[in-house]
């Protein structure tokens, strides 16, 4: 197991090159957020445009709308009701982050199905949340695409049915393989598994551990794989700097909230990009 360091950063983040606009640097289409978990899509689709994707949409509840445009402009909403939007808006997607806030009920079961059967092998699918749930639960058969699961212990405990006091490597990497994709597990020092190989992210602190925390690292995950080309680094990078900004940020603070991780980002990366 290979253990992360700043390097990762340098080797993902790049310096952005003076003839590029906002299609240079993906599109992200968010889908979650039911009338319930509404908080969690608005942090989700909050750190992908601090994380610096070109273009952001957000399929949500109605309810969601007000809440979300108000806190941020930048990124576009639809409602995840209107299975023609969408299929439209997924088609059209970089890469496409699904759970965050979803729910379990029958709506959100049709909006996971129907982003499922409309992404592409070419597309990055990031498998979050509520989302990792139904698949388990629902035994859902996995798109063909580039997949990324960002699940906590229980919620991998459910889709690889392996209890959590037995979350080793080797059992984990064995259904990572099944899953054919890359798999985030979220614990105190975050374990990557991947094709390449299994890696640790040394930073983090109990500082964070606080509801929204997994909604930002998903939607982090989508912005960096949006518009890195490299799907392994930039999901690495992701992992990487979502704790170490929360490390910096206990050094003073007792707790870290999501909000303030997202917003230190664009200061962060640019701290940390490429050095040519």
């Amino acid at each position: 197991m290979e253990t992360l360091t700043e390097q990762i950063l340098r080797d993902t983040i790049r310096i952005r090159p003076d003839k590029s606009h906002k299609g240079t640097y993906g599109r992200v289409c968010l889908v979650g957020g039911n009338a319930q978990f509404g908080g969690a899509i608005m942090m989700a689709t909050e750190a992908a445009v601090y994380s610096g994707a070109g273009l952001n949409t957000t399929l949500t509840d109605p309810v969601n709308f007000v809440s979300l445009h108000s806190r941020l402009p930048e990124a576009m909403v639809a409602d995840f009701h209107d299975t023609e939007q969408l299929e439209q808006l997924v088609k059209a997607a970089t890469t496409v982050v699904v759970g965050p806030g979803l729910g379990t009920d029958a709506d959100s079961l049709t909006a996971l199905e129907t982003v499922f059967k409309t992404v592409t092998p070419a597309q990055i699918l990031i498998i979050d949340g509520s989302a990792i749930t139904l698949v388990a639960d629902k035994s859902l058969t996995l798109p063909k695409a580039r997949l990324v699961f960002t699940p906590h212990e229980m919620e991998w405990q459910r889709l690889s049915g392996i209890p959590i006091s037995n979350q080793h490597n080797d059992e984990n990497e064995k259904v990572r393989a099944e899953l054919n994709g890359i798999v985030v597990l979220k614990s105190h020092h975050t374990r990557i598994y991947t094709a390449k190989g299994t890696y640790l992210n040394p930073t983090g602190t109990p500082a964070q551990a606080t509801g929204g925390m997994g909604d930002t690292l998903a939607g982090m995950v989508g912005g960096f794989t949006a518009q890195f080309t490299d799907l392994e680094n930039a999901v690495l990078a992701a992992v990487y700097t979502h704790s170490a900004i929360a490390d910096e940020l206990a050094e003073s603070q007792y707790v870290v909230l999501p909000t303030q991780i997202m917003h230190q980002l664009p200061r962060f990366m640019h701290e940390h990009q490429a050095l040519k």
